[in-house]
């Protein structure tokens, strides 16, 4: 029959036409699924694989959908000449059309299935190192900030040791001048006693060199403490 060898080549056609594409589909849902580049920014999501993939399965099931067409096609035929006494060798060809395309509907769901699982774990992947790079940077900013914080605590303690230190030296200052005070108000008397008595005099001059020797050795003093206590405040 003209319309059976027809349609035989047409499904021939579509079934040649189906394994070629299937064996790219299925090359793609093996490959790498890469939906996300690195950016700067942010991640952007890149249409090649995914894109070209998507497109190749619709015209697989549109190729699918002829098939099944041409084959109930054939089916009604085969079922008609059975119907008159014949056919057998119609079933036994038809049923070979409808394997093959079971066999090729199967395969494709399966690659699709396989790529669809693959890129939803991809996704996740991806979501989990976002969440991942997010934290971080969200602790590396906490521990900046709290780095800040002990340093601006420690530049306020040596601040207020400075203002310690520096109102201990005026007190001692105050004190010392005070001192001194007294001490010249103590040298005119002595100095007036020893005018009048020569004895008085040289016990002056004694009192004096003692005066000297005890001003050095403050002084001294007071100058190893300033100069210690720069030091520590400028290390």
């Amino acid at each position: 029959m003209i319309e059976w060898e027809d349609l035989r080549k047409q499904a021939r056609k579509l079934e040649n036409e189906i394994d070629l594409k299937l064996v790219s589909f299925s090359k793609l849902g093996t490959g790498t699924v890469n939906t996300y580049k690195n950016n700067e920014s942010d991640m952007e999501p890149l249409l090649s694989t995914e894109h070209v993939f998507d497109s190749v399965a619709v015209e697989i099931e549109q190729l699918l959908s002829k098939l099944a067409a041409v084959n109930e096609k054939l089916g009604e035929i085969a079922s008609s000449e059975q119907a008159s006494g014949g056919g057998a060798a119609m079933l036994h060809t038809l049923q070979r059309h409808r394997d093959i395309l079971q066999d090729y509907t199967q395969e494709f769901r399966k690659t699709q299935q396989n790529y669809r699982a693959r890129r939803e774990r991809e996704n996740l992947l991806h979501s989990v190192k976002k969440d991942i790079d997010s934290y971080k940077n969200s602790s590396g900013l906490n521990r900046r900030m709290d780095l800040y914080m002990k340093e601006n605590k420690h530049i306020r303690n040596s601040e207020r040791m400075v203002d310690d230190q520096i109102s201990i030296a005026v007190e001692t200052r105050e004190h010392l001048v005070s001192q001194r005070l007294s001490m010249k108000r103590i040298q005119t008397r002595i100095h007036d006693l020893g005018s009048r008595f020569p004895v008085v005099n040289s016990l002056v001059q004694r009192i004096n060199l003692r005066k000297r020797r005890d001003s050095l050795i403050i002084g001294l003093v007071v100058g190893i403490c300033t100069f210690l206590m720069l030091l520590y405040l400028f290390h």
